[in-house]
C-alpha cells in the first residue's frame, strides 16, 4: 500500500491521518539528520456531533495538510482542535486552521498558553480555549477524548491525547522518529529502528526522569495503537515500543559500586604531559576518600560519543584540558557539547589544566559547566607549565577535595568577606 497525492488514511473507525510528507528534508531543527525525510503526523476524529482535530503540520506543508482535511470533513463541522505540542512543527499551520474554522474550541495544557499567544497574536481574542487539566476528558458525540499530560517530552508544555473506545494514543513527539515512508503503519514501512532510537537519543534521553513517568501513564492505558507526530503509525505491538522507552530511560550496565557510593569521572587531554601528570595526581587524590568511586580518561584515548552513557550515571564530573590559543582542546569541548543529550542539572563539576601564557581554559570550562546546571563548589585549578612536585601534591589535595564535597564530607567553608 502507498499513499497518493493528499490521500488521507483512516487508521481507525472515523480517525484519519490528515498530515504532511516531507521526505527530502535531511537536517531537522539544525542537530538532527535524517537520511529518510520526516513526516508530520495530524489527525482528525469524526462523529455525528463534530470533529475533532489533532495537531496540525509545519507552516510549509500547510497545503498538504489542507488538502487531506477538506477530503475527511468540512470546517465548519470541526469543534475542537487538539494541540498537544506547539512547536512549529506541530502548531506551523494553526494561525490559518483557526481562520478557517473560528467556532472550533482549541485545548492546550497550562504551560501552553503562552506558547498560544506567541503562535496566534493578536488574533488569539476572536477564538474560545481550554487550558486542558491532566487525566481530563471530554466527550465528542459517543467518543470520550481523554488528556494525559507529558511534560517534559520534550517541552514543559507537551501532551498527550487518549481516544478511549479505540484505546488510540495520539502520542505527540513520544514513540516518534524521523522517517518518511508514505505506508505510514509500522508494520508496513521500511526499518526504521535505527531512526526510532536516534529520535529518542536526542530529543528524549535528556528527560529520563520523565519519560518513565510517562510510561506509568502509558502503560496504564495499554493502548492498540499509538499514533504520533513523526515517523510510523504504531498499530503492530504498539506495547512493545512503550517497553523500548522504559528499557531505553534505564541504565542497561549496572555501575559496580555499593547503592551508598558516588560516582566520579575524571577526563583530560594533554599536549605535552603536564595537564596527564595533574589528571593522575587529581585522580589519587580523589581515590583516598571512601564511598567514592573514580575513573579517569583520557580523551586522546577513545571517542565522545561512548563516554556519555557513563556521564549519565555519574555523580561528578572533573575536565582537565591545556590552554591552547587562549582556548580549552577541540576534544574537552566536544566532549562537554555533547552533554546536552542528558540531564545534568546538580551533577558536581570541576575543571584543572596547565598553561603557557594566559590560561584561560579552566574558567572557560567551568563556566560551560554552571551552563549546564552543574554545580561547581571549588574553584579550578591551575598550573604554569609543568607541575613540580609540590605542586602535584596541591593536584592531590583538589582531587580529594572535590570528592570529599561529593561525599558530603568536606567541612564547611570559611568565607573570607575581601573575596566577595
Amino acid at each position: 500500500m502507498s499513499l497518493g497525492k493528499d490521500a488521507t488514511l483512516e487508521i481507525a473507525p472515523d480517525v484519519h491521518w490528515i498530515g504532511a510528507l516531507d521526505p527530502d528534508l535531511r537536517v531537522f531543527d539544525l542537530i538532527l539528520k535524517t537520511a529518510n525525510g520526516t513526516t508530520y503526523n495530524a489527525y482528525a476524529i469524526k462523529s455525528p456531533d463534530g470533529v475533532a482535530i489533532i495537531d496540525t503540520v509545519k507552516e510549509e506543508c500547510a497545503e498538504q495538510y489542507f488538502a487531506r482535511l477538506e477530503s475527511v470533513t468540512r470546517y465548519e463541522d470541526i469543534r475542537f482542535v487538539i494541540l498537544n505540542h506547539l512547536e512549529p512543527d506541530h502548531a506551523g499551520a494553526v494561525p490559518e486552521l483557526m481562520r478557517r474554522a473560528p467556532q472550533a474550541k482549541i485545548f492546550v495544557s497550562h504551560r501552553g498558553l503562552r506558547l498560544l499567544q506567541a503562535t496566534l497574536k493578536d488574533e488569539l481574542g476572536q477564538y474560545e480555549y481550554c487550558l486542558s487539566e491532566d487525566g481530563e476528558c471530554i466527550k465528542l458525540g459517543e467518543r470520550t477524548i481523554r488528556f494525559v499530560h507529558t511534560p517534559y517530552l520534550h517541552w514543559p508544555e507537551t501532551k498527550c491525547t487518549y481516544l478511549e473506545e479505540e484505546k488510540l494514543l495520539f502520542s505527540c513527539d513520544v514513540f516518534g522518529s524521523h522517517y518518511c515512508d508514505d505506508r505510514l503503519f509500522n508494520d508496513l514501512v521500511g526499518d526504521f529502528r535505527f531512526s526510532f532510537e536516534y529520535y529518542f537519543k536526542h530529543i528524549m534521553r535528556p528527560y529520563k526522569r520523565y519519560v518513565l513517568e510517562a510510561m506509568d501513564k502509558i502503560e496504564a492505558l495499554s493502548p492498540r495503537l499509538i499514533a504520533p507526530s513523526h515517523g510510523p503509525i504504531l498499530r503492530d505491538q504498539p506495547m512493545q515500543y512503550v517497553r523500548s522507552y522504559r528499557t531505553l530511560s534505564t541504565s542497561s550496565i549496572p555501575i559496580e559500586q555499593g547503592k551508598e557510593s558516588k560516582s566520579l569521572l575524571i577526563f583530560y587531554m594533554s599536549a605535552y604531559g603536564a595537564t596527564a601528570d595533574m589528571a593522575k595526581s587529581v585522580y589519587e587524590g580523589a581515590s583516598d576518600v571512601e564511598g567514592v568511586l573514580v575513573s579517569l580518561y583520557d580523551l586522546q584515548g577513545g571517542e565522545v560519543e561512548p563516554f556519555v552513557d557513563l556521564i549519565e550515571d555519574a555523580d561528578g564530573l572533573m575536565f582537565g584540558s591545556p590552554t591552547i590559543n587562549g582556548d580549552a582542546v577541540k576534544p574537552v569541548w566536544d566532549m562537554l557539547a555533547s552533554l546536552v543529550a542528558i540531564e545534568t542539572k546538580g551533577k558536581l563539576g570541576a575543571a584543572f589544566g596547565s598553561y603557557g601564557w594566559t590560561g584561560e581554559a579552566v574558567g572557560m570550562i567551568e563556566d560551560r559547566l554552571r551552563g549546564l546546571k552543574m554545580r561547581v563548589p571549588e574553584k579550578g585549578l591551575r598550573m604554569k607549565f609543568h607541575p613540580t612536585e609540590q605542586e602535584l601534591g596541591d593536584c592531590k589535595a583538589y582531587g580529594r577535595k572535590i570528592a570529599q564535597v561529593l561525599a558530603g564530607k568536606a567541612k564547611p567553608k570559611e568565607i573570607d568577606f575581601a573575596d566577595l
